[in-house]
């Protein structure tokens, strides 16, 4: 017997391996061929594997197009600049004539026409796009995709360069006809039309959101846990309540209508229904339009079918609109208000209120004491403490009732987060009757109607709420009476490490306030939490050791430890506060804010004699603040000498938990820096350099916020929590200037704003805006917010 050559036996043993190695990873991906639900994620997902089972540069695979005349390319690994190839079926091309062949060929060189032509002659290669790329094809595998029933063509596969730089193995040719077998059963079968849908949710599948499994498992989890599928959905398989409406919208073929937080209750539409009615059937009103009166619900077909609807609004035209369980709940809630105040068990809609109320005991002009005293228990009663309970659990600051010219309803707006919202609307013939309430409520004359008046509602008195209102009555155009109030809801200072400030600021700001003696002002306008700042400052000074006076109008914020005082201008004023406690043996007194001459001298002399003062002062920046009150008469030797610090504050809105990053170009990044770096231009620094100092800059920024060495920007994107807003809660901007010794020797020489600014940059301020765009870089806040709130 002959033996066999050992070389021979080693070759022959290794092919064997390469040979069970291939076939065993192409098993995996026709394993997962199998796997996928639809063609184009066989496509997408396992381009990148059969490229790697062949060794493979780059893959195209094609179907058949509509017009079985040409086939399209699926998947173009390597191209997706370039839109889909459409090829015919014909020797023109090489996938063109395995089309039509229905044969595998294994090409060596696409660039060898005599290579070409022993397969077929007329057949070539298309070398247009590898002029366009600059990319150069060589091997090429190309196998046709074959029904092995009925022997129809479905696609072709092309596999193009073999890595190795060698034509394609005998063993790819075999694996790419196995290949092309499970790309045919897996074409066919996804290739049929849909099942029919058989319940609401089947679009999300249909829509690619979720699997058909996901379905499914979601339906079991959620009768095993005896929850709502939809709550399932979205908390467990992260399913946007977006996605969820478009789909019912389809199931239903009714439009989808998204809850938006800023819908005007639509008050005469809510006249005699009640909550309990509405959840119960499952549709409410929302709006009327020309196109009639639209009402969401959670099955339009049963709402429809039932004719409640019709019955309640038997003259109107009626929309259907669909929406889902969490949105429709939201949209009762605003409708009628959330529940949730402790003991607070009214749920009565303002609907309800106002159909109640008697229209023509409303009518006339005015209205006597006489006349809202009879009516103190009657529903108008109720409509104002409702509008106050829900200010108050929406979170607003402000409320503002603005009655129309003669017959026009009164517009009740709130402020939430700086930005005003519509509340409802008020029938014109109950405006007189609401201002005299509140009127009543604050103890102001309601027979005087030319002047503006201003008190105080301590609600307590009238409602569930522990909170006081600061109300503002303006006589406005047509005879009528604006009301402005102010909720001043009692809580807790916020920890000065809490409260946003930069760590940079916030070293200098507890090394200046740690002071035993001295001047501290925070400024800035009406409304932007100079109080709650101050607060935060004296609950980091509280000590058992340290004795703290306040004079404040009102008093918003409590703490203990603190003696707080209230002002009242009818009784005792700030100068006369002032003077008593400097008898009282303080260490600490803070100023609600220094508004004279009078009280602003007594602060200055305090703070000389040994004692430290805050105060609050309305200026629009740190160095404004000191031409400010040297203006009112102040010595600028004792002012500088008592001089600590001034912290100038704005709020812009918070970003959302569902905000966005993104990297910006280089364009942006510029307008950005020089943005940051104008104010800073005005410095001896930036001056003698600015090449130099603006690069600098750059790259601190860079290091303190930047990303793989490169700047990145955040933007508000919106979601269910923000009311598609993308901005929730409030951040303070923050202007530190420290009383350093060549800042308080330009006080002395009554140095120019200019001047004063320029100084407190070199000594190392940061401005409102500087602030800002940092907060921008952390991801708090975002340019368009900063720009808001700052004018320079």
């Amino acid at each position: 017997m002959n033996a066999v050559p050992a070389a021979t036996a080693e070759a022959s043993a290794s092919d064997v391996d390469v040979r069970l190695a291939f076939f065993k990873n192409l098993q995996v991906v026709t394993n997962k061929v199998h796997a996928t639900s639809n063609i184009d994620e066989i496509m997408l997902e396992l381009s990148g594997e059969i490229c790697n089972l062949f060794n493979a540069d780059r893959l195209t695979i094609y179907s058949v197009g509509e017009d079985k005349a040409s086939i399209v390319s699926k998947i173009k690994t390597g191209l997706t600049s370039f839109k889909d190839l459409r090829l015919p079926i014909a020797d023109q091309s090489i996938a063109g004539h395995v089309a039509l062949a229905k044969k595998t060929v294994n090409i060596r060189d696409v660039y060898d026409d005599a290579e070409l032509k022993a397969i077929n002659p007329t057949m070539r290669f298309l070398q247009e796009v590898d002029k366009r790329t600059g990319y150069r094809t060589k091997q090429m595998l190309v196998a046709p995709i074959v029904d092995a029933q009925s022997t129809e063509l479905l696609g072709v596969v092309q596999i193009i360069n073999n890595k190795a730089g060698t034509p394609f193995t005998a063993i790819a040719q075999e694996g790419v006809k196995g290949l092309c077998e499970t790309l045919a059963i897996a074409f066919t079968q996804r290739s049929k039309p849909a099942a029919a849908v058989k319940t609401k949710y089947d679009f999300l599948v249909s829509d690619a959101v979720i699997s058909p499994q996901e379905l499914e498992l979601a339906t079991r989890t959620a009768r095993r846990k005896n929850l709502d599928i939809e709550e399932v959905l979205v908390n467990e398989f992260q399913v946007k309540h977006q996605a969820l409406g478009e789909a019912l919208g389809k199931f239903f073929n009714v439009p989808y209508e998204s809850f938006k937080g800023d819908r005007v209750k639509p008050v005469d539409l809510l006249k005699n229904l009640k909550r309990d009615f509405l959840e119960q059937g499952k549709w409410a009103p929302v709006e009327e339009s020309s196109e009639g009166v639209m009402v969401v619900c959670l099955d339009p077909e049963q709402v429809k079918g039932s004719r409640i609807v019709n019955n309640v609004f038997p003259r109107a035209k009626v929309v259907y609109r669909v929406t889902t369980n969490h949105e429709f709940v939201q949209t009762l809630d605003l409708l009628f208000g959330a529940v949730g105040v402790p003991g607070y068990t009214d749920d009565s809609s303002v609907g309800d209120l106002l159909s109640t109320l008697d229209e023509g005991d409303m009518e006339g002009e005015g209205g006597s004491g006489d006349d809202i005293s009879a009516a103190a228990d009657n529903e108008l009663v109720k409509l104002v403490n409702k509008i106050i309970v829900d200010a108050y659990q929406m979170g607003a600051s402000d409320i503002h009732i603005e009655p129309g010219l003669g017959k026009d309803k009164v517009l009740i707006r709130f402020r939430r987060d700086g930005s005003l919202q519509k509340y409802i609307e008020v029938p014109a013939s109950y405006r007189n009757a609401m201002v005299a309430r509140l009127k009543i409520m604050c103890d102001l004359d309601i027979a005087e109607r030319r002047k503006p008046q201003d008190g105080k509602i301590k609600f307590k008195k009238y409602g569930p709420l522990d909170i006081e209102l600061r109300v503002a009555t303006i006589p406005s155009t047509g005879g009528v009476e604006d009301v402005v109030m102010r909720i001043l809801a009692g809580g807790e200072p916020i920890p000065l490490d809490k409260l946003g400030v930069l760590p940079t600021n916030l070293v200098k700001l507890k090394a200046t306030i740690s002071k035993p003696y001295g001047l501290f002002f925070v400024c800035g306008p009406t409304g932007s939490g100079k109080t709650t700042t101050l607060h935060s400052v004296l609950g980091y000074l509280n000590t058992v050791d340290t004795k703290i006076w306040t004079a404040e109008d009102p008093v918003e914020i409590t703490q203990k430890g603190l003696r707080q005082v209230q002002v009242n201008k009818k009784v005792m004023d700030f100068p006369m506060v002032m003077k008593a406690f400097l008898r009282a043996d303080p260490d600490i007194i803070m100023v609600g804010e220094m508004r004279d001459a009078e009280t602003t001298g007594i602060g200055i002399e305090a703070s000389l004699t040994g004692h430290l003062v805050f105060a609050t002062l309305h200026t629009n920046s740190a160095p404004e603040s000191i031409i400010r009150l040297l203006d009112m008469g102040m010595d600028p030797f004792n002012f500088s000498d008592a001089l600590l610090g001034i912290l100038a504050q704005r709020l812009a809105k918070r970003l959302c938990k569902c905000k966005e990053s993104y990297t910006p170009d280089a364009d942006e990044v510029r307008l950005f820096m020089k943005e940051y770096c104008t104010e800073l231009e005005t410095t001896e620094t930036f001056k003698k350099d600015m090449k130099a100092a603006y690069a600098a800059t750059e790259a601190r920024l860079i290091k303190d916020y930047g990303k793989d060495g490169h700047l990145v920007f955040t933007r508000a994107k919106g979601c269910d929590t923000c009311g598609g807003s993308g901005y929730k809660g409030r951040v303070g901007l923050h202007e530190l200037m420290i009383g350093t010794e060549p800042l308080k020797k330009l006080i002395q020489e009554h140095a120019r704003v200019v001047q004063l600014f320029a100084q407190a940059l070199e000594d190392g301020m940061l401005t409102l805006k500087m602030d800002g765009l940092e907060k921008a870089l952390q991801g708090v806040t975002d340019l368009k917010q900063v720009r808001a709130v700052c004018i320079k």
